[in-house]
């Protein structure tokens, strides 16, 4: 039996008045994901250890099967798989936000949307007047980046900015970690000095982010301005092992991402990194075309984890109507299309969807709540779930999962 997981990246949100009560999923128009759900088994999943911050880079780590305490690193070291960049073991790679600034406070996390073409160009900038033999700008895609430092210290207390929209910077600038002791890695930096060469960074991004071409014409057309960087989850090279040495059941597999992380997560995975041409990580990505990769793949390949951003930006946005149309978007534009192809394949094709965390669009950041979960293939003995939602898989067959557990009845169905 193959295996397809479709994630909806911050899909599950709460109960929300101007729905009369019901959360987007309920809301939206999802008729391939219900049937599934009426056809499968459901549960609900705890994709957040205690202790972890629920971000994409655990949660999606620890759906895929991997116990956190042995791996995580953080999304620096994941970012540097996906975009190439080899870490060398006295780097500290951390991801880095280019977001924008206004009135003292983090409007958004994103740089208006800044896109990857004018990204690279400031990050070009950032590189050739800030880095050195010690400090490396790398870019991703979009408003994600990297940031490397040599000799870095990756103990320091950081401020995802999704999590802070509105709110001032300055209170969120990089700390140490209390309490660390610096002695036990005497090749590095100490937390401090790394927090204190961060915070540097930061100030001198702003100066020279403001004066760059791309942002006064930004300015000029009354655009968000993309005019300062924001460094945080950092971490070294981790030591995973690939999802076929974890499951025998899976010779090769891939993995379809518009998200750096997901792709770095899927290349310590072992799995073949798939690019589709217009995925964008936003509600305009390419539906059409990751769908028929995914059937491409699973026609080689014994396990695909398709991914899906729309839904999570949507979410730190605030805006519920374009999250309800990213749901519908998933329903009908790639989970139809690949239900309706492999449901007669001769060798049988299992189907799992879920997200990796709530990104409820009244609070426009990640919680920590478990998520609700399908999982469907030919023969299944269906549950007494009628529909899919986060209300309607408590009754579900697996009750509650948490983290690895979900990958082991996953690949055991």
């Amino acid at each position: 039996m193959k295996h397809i997981i479709i994630l909806g990246d911050g899909m599950a949100d709460h109960a929300i008045d101007r729905l009369g009560g019901q959360t987007p999923l309920q809301y939206a128009d999802t008729p391939y994901i219900d049937m599934l759900a009426r056809k499968g088994r459901t549960g609900r999943l705890v994709t957040v250890p205690e202790g972890f911050p629920p971000g994409s880079e655990v949660a999606n780590t620890a759906i895929m099967g991997y116990d956190l305490n042995q791996v995580y690193e953080g999304r620096g070291p994941l970012e540097a798989a996906s975009i190439g960049y080899e870490m060398r073991p006295d780097d500290m790679a951390i991801r880095c936000n280019i977001i924008c600034l206004s009135d003292g406070c983090i409007k958004n996390h994103h740089g208006g949307h800044l896109s990857t073409d004018d990204a690279r160009q400031l990050v070009a900038s950032l590189d050739k007047h800030l880095g050195n033999d010690r400090v490396r700008f790398v870019a991703g895609i979009q408003y994600r980046h990297l940031l490397v430092i040599r000799g870095g210290n990756k103990h320091i207390v950081c401020s995802p900015p999704h999590d802070h929209p509105d709110q001032p910077w300055q209170p969120l600038l990089v700390q140490p970690e209390a309490g660390y002791a610096d002695v036990n890695e005497p090749r590095r930096m100490t937390a401090r000095e790394t927090a204190d060469l961060i915070n540097r960074l930061i100030l001198q991004s702003q100066e020279l982010l403001a004066q760059h071409p791309i942002n006064i014409a930004r300015r000029a057309a009354g655009h968000d301005e993309a005019n300062s960087i924001w460094p945080w989850s950092p971490g070294y090279r981790p030591s995973m092992r690939t999802i076929a040495e974890m499951f025998p059941q899976v010779k090769t597999g891939s993995v379809i991402s518009a998200v750096d992380l997901i792709k770095g997560i899927g290349h310590y995975a072992g799995l073949r990194i798939i690019e589709v041409e217009g995925a964008t990580g936003l509600a305009d990505t390419n539906y059409e075309g990751k769908a028929q990769a995914a059937i491409d793949a699973l026609r080689t390949d014994d396990f695909v984890f398709l991914h899906l951003e729309a839904s999570d930006e949507a979410g730190h946005d605030g805006n519920l109507e374009l999250k309800i149309r990213t749901i519908e978007y998933l329903d009908h534009r790639i989970v139809e299309p690949i239900y309706n192809e492999v449901k007669g394949w001769q060798e049988p094709v299992c189907i799992a969807v879920l997200p990796d965390h709530p990104t409820p669009v009244e609070i426009r950041t990640h919680v920590n709540e478990p998520v609700p979960f399908l999982i469907w293939h030919p023969g299944i003995e269906p549950d007494d779930v009628t529909c899919y939602d986060e209300q309607s898989t408590v009754g579900g067959h697996y009750g509650m999962l948490r983290l690895e557990q979900f990958m082991q009845a996953f690949m055991n169905s």
